[in-house]
Order: structure tokens, then sequence, then C-alpha cells
């Protein structure tokens, strides 16, 4: 299995996780969440700007160490933006 299908099996974040749509849709752009309280799950980009993408972002979560309420901030992987590490959790 390639790196591309692996992805397509994988969940993404903030899709309720009992929609029976709640892997990847054809035709969107995703990058993977890579440590942290939400690793291995997909974010969807694919409405995002290059400037957006570029400075990744800050996701709620109540699985960070602030709880509900708190972020986990992701930043794209330089030289492999399809992946996003966990750079660490915010209020």
């Amino acid at each position: 299995m390639d790196r591309d299908e692996e992805l397509l099996r994988g969940r993404v974040y903030g899709q309720d996780h009992d929609d029976p749509r709640q892997g990847p849709q054809p035709g969107r752009t995703y990058a993977e969440l890579v440590g942290g309280p939400l690793d291995g799950l997909l974010l969807d980009i694919t409405d995002w700007s290059p400037g957006d993408v570029g400075t990744g972002a800050a996701l709620p979560t109540e699985l960070g160490r602030f709880g509900a309420g708190g972020r986990a901030l992701y930043d794209p992987r330089p030289g492999d933006g399809r992946r996003w590490d966990w750079s660490g959790d915010t209020p």
C-alpha cells in the first residue's frame, strides 16, 4: 500500500466520529498531523491559502495539556508539507 492509500484510511480532524463520512473525501487536500494529541488525524487544507498553510494551525482540542478550550499547535514539516508536526499546546 502506498502513502496516498494509507492517508485515505485516516480520520479527518473536526469530523464527528459517528459520521459515516469521517474519512477523507476525493478532491480534497489533507495534511497528516504528527505527534501530540491529534496524532494521526488528517487536517483538510483544501481551501487554505499558501500563506495560511505556511503558518500552521492552532487546533481546538480537549485532548491537549490545557483540556477544554486548549489548542494543539501544528506546523508544516520543512520539505514535506503533507505532514504537520506538533509543536506544543496553548490555552
